[in-house]
């Protein structure tokens, strides 16, 4: 069974992440959204609620679970028997720092990373962006995905 990790904070959930999903589902059996639980990181929701409202997202997708974990992402993967790491691409700084992850997790976890490059009409969409726009009162339904709830 071929399985992906897609792991983040995903505080929020966006579209940019939606579609590293959809796009990568066809390449594997199953793929484990994994919230990463980080308490030195201030987050605008608690991992239980990303966990949650994500899980909402993809009820219908029996190819997709959501957990929530701690530590280092190559030793979730491995608990979760996962061969591969989901990552989005954005932008060249992005590239760098996810090739040098890439790298350890290979070296410390013998974890392949698949790297898929965000659509150009997205690549401008982040989590910290979102967050931001909520902080000025800014409507963001078109940077979520449709059923997700903040």
């Amino acid at each position: 069974m071929k399985i992906g990790i897609f792991a983040g904070s995903f505080d929020p959930f966006t579209i940019g992440h939606a579609s590293i999903v959809q796009r990568a589902l066809p390449l594997f059996d199953k793929i484990v959204i994994a919230v990463g639980i980080n308490e030195h990181k201030k987050s605008m929701l608690t991992s239980e609620e990303k966990v949650k409202k994500i899980a909402v997202l993809y009820a219908n997708e029996p190819k997709i679970e959501v957990k929530a974990y701690a530590g280092l992402t190559v030793s979730f993967a491995q608990k979760e028997q996962a061969q591969y790491l989901i990552k989005g691409i954005r932008s060249v700084k992005d590239f760098e720092y996810e090739r040098e992850q890439a790298d350890i997790n290979k070296q410390i976890g013998g974890i392949e990373t698949i790297l898929l490059f965000t659509e150009p009409s997205l690549s401008s969409i982040s989590s910290s962006i979102v967050r931001e726009l909520i902080h000025f009162g800014q409507d963001v339904k078109p940077y979520i995905p449709d059923g997700y709830i903040l």
